[in-house]
């Protein structure tokens, strides 16, 4: 990525142009006076500002106010803790008296539950919900990052620190047995959004954990109007397989009733690899050496222990975590956003671009450029509207083949990275130079085309007809370099040496929803019905391609300059899914709701024989707070403003598991037999193969306390999950291990969840408000026959929850040999791998976060802190032997020798000891590397300022100051307590951010 400053030198002219004009401009000053009043009587207190200015001024006892504004076309703000915020025009008056007839109501919240708007306190499901106010304006690439910490039931984790990398989101838990079969539905506007990975893993795992990039990279955090998440069976069965796993709803921002504004937002962004493991130095790594060599009884140091023979300098020391992957970087962030309409016809248009780098230096970086565009059409008579979307995305991501984290156990003492005339130094043959593993490149260009259009035509005063139908494409090209450049020189590897691997996905789908609605009421009775039909088309395209024996490496990127080409992949598929699907809303009284829903799915991806499925669901809901008893208490009725109880059951299913797994598959042989690709079978045909099952069971109990100052809700559920894709085990003679077919294995997942939402304090100039959310979650493996003769047998056990690992039992270092001991958990006299019989859990126990909010007039601050218990790998588990030329944590110098026996660590050996290599390997098998992971993080803090302007033609002007994942009180000792493996670590983040609106 090409770094100039032009972005910067913007932002700073955008800036001094501001403050200029903001000083310079002068406009017309008059009072204004007048009385604010309701009912005919004086209001005290009202608050009075000019829109676009910081001065105020307030109502006396007798709602008598004055007040000087300047410029032209001027409007007043009357705000009032008990009343509706008043705008008013004041155009050549001087004198204003104002009427607030109406008392303030907390604003209805409407949620999005997909095929339908819900109001918040009318739902009978569980749907969550995340506004744009706290997502947007946040220094991250991905929703998910300001969605951490803030939804109770959503598990979010970051794979790895890497830009453009990938994110683990589960809701409730891991349904499948299968790791693929647990990704939630996430649907963009109406639209689903491929929820796996879009990279080809062989190519980019390398550098990104899992190979994984994250599909919500392609969406622009700030122009989300709405994040929401749907949890039970009531919420998501409309769905039907597809929302098993929970379901993902993003709205778009929408343009306004209004005159054209713009907003125009420049970020500046330094980040930095957050560091919590410390190496040994150089005098504490070289006795680790010489110990091992002293305990291997080697008193001549090989030739090519440079680190210990003399060759290197023991005197040298580098710290090669802050030089490879701790220096800080430069991000950058634009957006150019439009909004106007009239009372029929709204839009919105915003363009982005986003540039972030690594602490890898170079070029290497990431950018997203992309416009969002989407207009709101009503006819006259508000009979008919029209809302078209269209987004574009292009990603393209310049990054190293393998991520530089794994070499920062390189000795202390190795040579400098690069000789006194600036090249690379490889010491005399005697370095292999991590910073040769630049010339190693991967590259991804991933663009995104979404395209989708909403029409509704109120056929009668009760019927409604609705239409949602989109497009999306996804092409992804990737291509990873191995030049004969990255080798030492003393190989002499030339360009017939180079590689180039290239890899191309195309994605393109279709979907289209045709829906019928009826809506009515008559006295306490109120129904709303609607049937719906979804059609839904996914063709990919995979191919990957591989060249080697270039002529040049000036040439290395054109593969048909390469003299030997293979394909090593060129898959093509279909992917057909159709639905029909009902809902029946009941409401009487506005107290008692009941909700119920059915869903009939049919899939491609099963046989002829269960190609169909059905799916239903009901919630039932008791608003308690409106009953009489409440209602006539005028004490009770303060205290409680509003009460709910809810609960919901149904089943919904899951088609996760890949397509054409139901059929007889071939795969092309590698080798050739006379001269004749050949093929072999390579799947059995399964015509029974069918849908997993997932039953949902829910109750929650929902609070308003004080005139609803202060709201809790908590909810217990519970999923199990049956009829599991695995593979059945045969016979060997049968020339296959497995056939994949539905088995009567179930899953379970409970949990308790809570949620505390509460305006602490609140005046006419000052607010303080906080919300908090607590989620423990519980899986457990109910049923599964004959576990241990199948391909699970050493990953789960009946009883136990899914997240666990059959691990040795570790005991400690042995005083006398000085190696790692285990128990012989089967009594048979022998360690072995069947004595792996003790389960450790490893994951998630609970999880939560806290924000709040102040806010003083045009001045906020906000922060949140994030919280997991969870145990995961230590940093052992990633590490190599203990002795050989590696190094390792300080905590790791607490190592047997006969001169200290009573050690943590066994004795260094650099593989002479067989007894040790036997003992180290068992060790990275045990209990011993599975460890308290658990975090509490200072997520985001931010703190604002909106600057009111009098010059003509801008609004105002707000700076934002911030940090991301800013501080982690951990006792983990590893990369990451979040990454899992050697990746590069999550970033510590500082960013300015200035707005302009127009």
């Amino acid at each position: 990525m090409k770094k100039n400053q032009m972005e910067l030198g913007f932002l700073k002219v955008s800036l001094v142009a501001t403050m200029v004009l903001y000083g310079s401009a002068q406009g017309q000053e008059r009072t204004i006076k007048g009385t604010v009043t309701t009912n005919q009587k004086p209001i005290a207190g009202v608050v009075v500002s000019q829109e676009g200015n910081d001065s105020v001024t307030t109502t006396n006892s007798s709602g008598q106010y004055q007040y000087k504004i300047t410029g032209n076309n001027a409007i007043l703000i009357f705000k009032h803790p008990d009343y509706s915020e008043t705008r008013v025009e004041v155009g050549e008056q001087n004198i204003l008296n104002i009427h607030l007839q109406k008392e303030k109501q907390i604003d209805e919240v409407v949620l999005n539950a997909g095929y339908y708007q819900v109001k918040d306190k009318e739902r009978t499901g569980n749907i969550a919900k995340l506004s744009n106010k706290q997502l947007e304006n946040q220094p991250v690439i991905n929703v998910l990052s300001a969605a951490q910490g803030r939804i109770s039931g959503v598990s979010i984790v970051q794979n790895s620190g890497a830009p453009g990398g990938g994110f683990d989101i589960q809701i409730r838990g891991k349904n499948s047995l299968r790791s693929d079969g647990s990704y939630p539905l996430i649907i963009v506007d109406g639209i689903p959004l491929n929820a796996q990975n879009n990279s080809i893993s062989t190519l980019s795992s390398g550098m990104l954990s899992k190979g994984e990039s994250s599909p919500l990279n392609s969406i622009n955090p700030n122009d989300i109007e709405s994040f929401e998440v749907l949890k039970d069976a009531d919420a998501t069965a409309i769905y039907g397989s597809r929302g098993a796993n929970g379901v993902v709803l993003i709205t778009t921002k929408r343009g306004k009733s209004q005159r054209l504004s713009a907003e125009l937002l420049l970020n500046t962004t330094v980040s930095k690899s957050n560091q919590f493991i410390t190496f040994a130095d150089t005098p504490q790594y070289l006795q680790m050496r010489q110990d091992a060599y002293r305990l291997d009884n080697i008193t001549n140091y090989p030739a090519t222990a440079y680190d210990v023979n003399g060759k290197w300098d023991s005197q040298r020391n580098t710290n090669w975590f802050k030089t490879l992957i701790g220096k800080p970087y430069l991000n950058m962030q634009q957006q150019l956003s439009l909004s106007s309409g009239s009372e029929q016809t709204q839009w919105y248009m915003s363009i982005h671009r986003q540039e972030q780098a690594t602490p890898y230096g170079k070029d290497y970086g990431y950018e997203r450029k992309g416009f969002n565009l989407n207009m709101v059409h009503h006819s006259a008579d508000q009979k008919f509207s029209i809302s078209p979307t269209i987004y574009y995305t292009l990603q393209d991501n310049n990054l190293i083949e393998r991520d530089l984290s794994t070499q920062i156990i390189l000795s202390p003492n190795a040579p400098a990275l690069y000789t006194s005339t600036g090249a690379v130094n490889w010491e005399d043959n005697t370095f292999d130079n991590p910073i040769s593993k630049l010339e190693n490149q991967y590259n991804s260009e991933l663009k995104t085309l979404s395209a989708q259009v909403n029409t509704y035509y109120q056929l009668f005063p009760s019927i409604s007809l609705k239409l949602n139908a989109g497009y999306t494409q996804t092409l992804q090209e990737e291509e990873r370099t191995n030049p004969s450049t990255a080798y030492n020189p003393s190989l002499n590897y030339t360009s017939t040496n180079s590689i180039i691997y290239l890899g191309n996905v195309q994605r393109n789908s279709w979907i289209a929803e045709p829906q019928i609605t009826w809506n009515k009421e008559w006295q306490k009775h109120h129904v709303n019905t609607l049937i719906g039909l979804t059609l839904e088309e996914k063709k990919d395209h995979i191919l990957r391609l591989q060249g080697s024996d270039f002529a040049s490496n000036d040439l290395l990127q054109n593969i048909s300059n390469a003299k030997v080409q293979k394909v090593n992949e060129d898959t093509r598929i279909q992917y057909r899914y159709s639905a029909f699907y009902g809902r029946f809303n009941y409401d009487y009284s506005g107290k008692y709701l009941i909700n119920l829903t059915a869903r009939r799915d049919g899939s491609s991806r099963f046989g002829a024989n269960n190609r169909f499925a059905n799916f239903g669901a009901i919630g039932a809901a008791w608003i308690f707070s409106k009953e009489n008893i409440i209602q006539n208490n005028e004490t009770l009725k303060k205290l409680l403003s509003f009460g709910k109880l809810r609960a919901s059951i149904g089943t919904a299913g899951s088609d996760l598991i890949g397509d054409y797994q139901y059929l007889d598959t071939y795969t092309t042989a590698t080798l050739l037999y006379d001269g004749v690709v050949g093929m072999y079978p390579s799947r059995l045909y399964n015509p029974n193969f069918s849908w997993e099952k997932t039953t949902k069971l829910e109750a929650a109990i929902e609070l308003g306390l004080l005139k609803e100052r202060i709201n809790i809700n908590f909810s217990w559920y519970r999923n199990r999950s049956s009829n599991q894709l695995v593979g059945v085990p045969l016979a060997a003679t049968t020339g296959f291990l497995t056939l994949q077919s539905n088995f009567p294995a179930k899953v379970q997942n409970t949990g308790i969840e809570a949620e505390l939402s509460a305006s602490i304090y609140k005046n006419t100039s000052f607010k303080w408000e906080l919300s908090a959310n607590f989620s423990l979650p519980k899986s457990k493996l109910l049923e599964y026959d004959n576990l241990s003769s199948s391909s699970y047998a050493n990953t789960y056990v009946v009883g136990q929850p899914m997240n666990i690992k059959k691990v040795y039992e570790y005991k400690g270092v042995d005083p006398v040999t000085g190696v790692y001991q285990f128990s012989d958990m089967n009594g048979d006299g022998k360690l072995d791998t069947n004595d792996r019989q003790k389960v450790a859990e490893i994951g998630i126990k609970h999880f939560g976060g806290i924000s709040n909010q102040f806010r003083y007039r045009n001045l906020s601050f906000s922060f949140l802190v994030q919280w997991v218990k969870q145990r995961q790998y230590s940093m052992d588990y990633n590490l190599s032997l203990l002795g050989i030329q590696r190094n390792i944590p300080t905590y790791m110098l607490d190592y047997w020798t006969p001169e200290h026996t009573d050690a943590r660590y066994q004795r260094p050996t650099t593989g002479g000891n067989s007894a040790a290599l036997t003992a180290f390997s068992r060790y990275t098998s045990s209990d011993a590397v599975i460890v308290d992971a658990s975090f509490i993080r200072l997520n985001n803090v931010q703190l604002s300022y909106k600057i009111p302007l009098k010059t003509k033609g801008i609004e105002s002007l707000t700076l934002i100051g911030q940090g991301q994942n800013l501080a982690t009180i951990t006792s983990y000792k590893g990369i990451d307590p979040e990454v899992v493996g050697v990746y590069l670590p999550s970033m510590k983040t500082y960013s300015i951010t200035a707005i302009l609106k127009f």
